[in-house]
């Protein structure tokens, strides 16, 4: 997979599969045919996915249209317009759980937020956390990964991989209805009203939040595999999404309903994983 997403570095990534399998038998705790059998294994399961990739649409390209309006996104050369029509694997398309319309920005609801927004007060955490959620450390690879080896999952690799599986495909499919909702309303961002960020806003319209997205559906998911944590995950997973508006990207209903956009994917995804025969 990797060495089809990034064909400049696919050298390299088959050298590491090779490597990585080689340790074992090194180790003593393979046999050579066992790891040959693996690779072949892993490279089929690996080719069948490839096929599903040059068919989801993720390389459609093209001039698009920004529809006027007072209340519509202002920018250029918005980011991915056509996400929000790529195939999906647990939803039936990117529109299925659209979600409505957001405030209109001049209506009383409208203008609420506006101030909320404009005039939220900043604070060391709530920068802090800003901040957090913006950079890399908050990739959510480090949430799962810890509660991977806190379970001890690490030493059970389907149950391990099956996490990853769950989290990821719900992510996923929840970024696409999130794009599907962006490009089909063109809603406009705080700064572009006036509101000053905290770091440059993402160059895509507003509405819903893709952190709000992103982060509900992973924090879901997290929180049926791990139930134990369940307030904990679910809890991180708002707080990235407040994260926004904190940093003055984001409006209310932008992140109210990307928050609930996320978690109604995850909640289709858990429903497959219910029937998936692990339990």
């Amino acid at each position: 997979m990797l060495a089809y997403l990034f064909p400049d570095r696919a050298d390299d990534f088959k050298a590491r599969a090779r490597e990585s399998a080689q340790v074992w038998v090194q180790a003593g705790l393979q046999y050579p045919s066992d790891v040959a059998a693996g690779m072949e294994l892993g490279q089929t399961v690996g080719a069948r996915i490839v096929e599903w990739a040059k068919q989801d649409g993720s390389d459609r390209v093209g001039a698009v249209d920004i529809p006027p309006g007072p209340c519509r996104w202002t920018g250029i050369n918005p980011v991915t317009p056509f996400a929000g029509a790529r195939k999906t694997w647990v939803l039936s398309s990117g529109s299925q759980l659209r979600p409505g319309p957001p405030p209109d920005c001049r209506s009383p609801q409208g203008q609420t937020e506006l101030a909320e927004v404009r005039n939220y007060p900043r604070t060391f955490e709530t920068n802090a956390a800003a901040f957090y959620w913006q950079s890399g450390r908050s990739n959510w690879n480090n949430v799962i990964d810890q509660k991977i080896f806190e379970y001890r999952l690490d030493l059970n690799p389907p149950r391990a991989a099956r996490v990853y599986a769950l989290a990821y495909i719900a992510a996923y499919d929840a970024t696409v209805a999130c794009w599907d909702a962006k490009y089909t309303y063109w809603a406009i961002r705080p700064f572009m009203l006036g509101v000053t960020p905290l770091f440059p806003t993402p160059n895509h319209p507003s509405y819903p939040a893709a952190h709000g997205c992103f982060s509900g559906s992973i924090s879901a998911v997290l929180a049926y595999l791990f139930p134990h944590d369940a307030v904990d995950l679910n809890a991180l997973g708002k707080e990235a999404g407040e994260s926004r508006l904190w940093a003055g990207i984001h409006f209310r209903s932008d992140i109210d309903t990307g928050l609930a956009l996320g978690r109604a994917v995850a909640k289709l995804v858990i429903e497959r994983a219910e029937k998936d025969g692990s339990q």
